[in-house]
């Protein structure tokens, strides 16, 4: 992984140490210059996932960036007394992007979630970001990703953005992002919350680290996702109890 930020690494996996602003800067100078660039969205989820396997540990490794997405790696990165500054969710980075694309008249491609949700995208697309090239558009359920791939190659878009969830969005990234010289990013379910088709916690959620919590509430199923972080803030003491004194 090479970056232009220090990093924390959070049980092997080395976490962008910066602010969401000066990440977005340098993701839109990197666009702007035709720099091939992959994006990972981590949480303590992904974190645990890639821990438990190596070919997509060493995968993720391949990114030019992972951002700390989730308080939980927030959290982990205090236990090793070397704190992040804030968290760097993938839909804020998502937002963002399209906000500049729309600004800059640049192009993005779109590919997950489901056939109605990525119907519902399409016109709230055109709304909010009027200036944003849609370079394509797709929904996640494919049996050959041959043909999208070379869509993606034929129209050589600024941004893709996957919604396939983990570990398949990184995978496709790490295996296809040869064919373009934008930015990749995996985006898990941020097509549905664009869509309205999730509704994301209301700010106070947010600021007070209890978007998880909230977001439980409202989808009881999410329990078993989160049942992995006493085991990862286990494995991160763990960890800090082998690092050397800092003196």
């Amino acid at each position: 992984m090479q970056t232009t930020f220090p990093t924390v690494t959070v049980l092997g996996i080395p976490f962008v140490k910066t602010t969401a602003t000066a990440l977005l800067s340098e993701l839109q100078r990197r666009i702007t210059q035709q720099q091939n660039t992959f994006v990972v969205t981590a949480n303590p989820e992904i974190v645990m996932y890639a821990h438990d396997h190596s070919a997509y540990h060493d995968l993720v490794l391949g990114a030019d960036f992972i951002t700390p997405d989730g308080v939980g790696i927030l959290d982990g990165a205090k236990i090793l007394k070397q704190p992040l500054p804030e968290r760097i969710t993938g839909f804020d980075t998502l937002q963002a992007l399209l906000a500049w694309g729309s600004t800059h008249h640049r192009s993005a491609y779109f590919l997950g979630a489901k056939p109605e949700v990525i119907a519902q995208l399409k016109p709230i697309l055109a709304r909010d970001y009027p200036g944003l090239v849609i370079a394509g558009i797709h929904d996640g359920y494919f049996q050959d990703e041959a043909p999208i791939v070379a869509d993606i190659q034929e129209k050589q878009p600024d941004m893709v953005f996957t919604a396939l969830g983990f570990p398949k969005q990184e995978q496709f990234i790490h295996q296809y992002r040869h064919v373009t010289k934008g930015l990749w990013m995996g985006v898990g379910g941020s097509f549905d919350v664009l869509a309205g088709a999730v509704i994301r916690a209301p700010k106070f959620w947010q600021e007070h680290h209890l978007e998880w919590f909230y977001r439980t509430v409202k989808e009881p199923k999410r329990l078993k996702r989160i049942a992995v972080i006493p085991h990862y803030l286990h494995l991160v003491r763990q960890q800090a109890k082998r690092m050397p004194p800092r003196g």
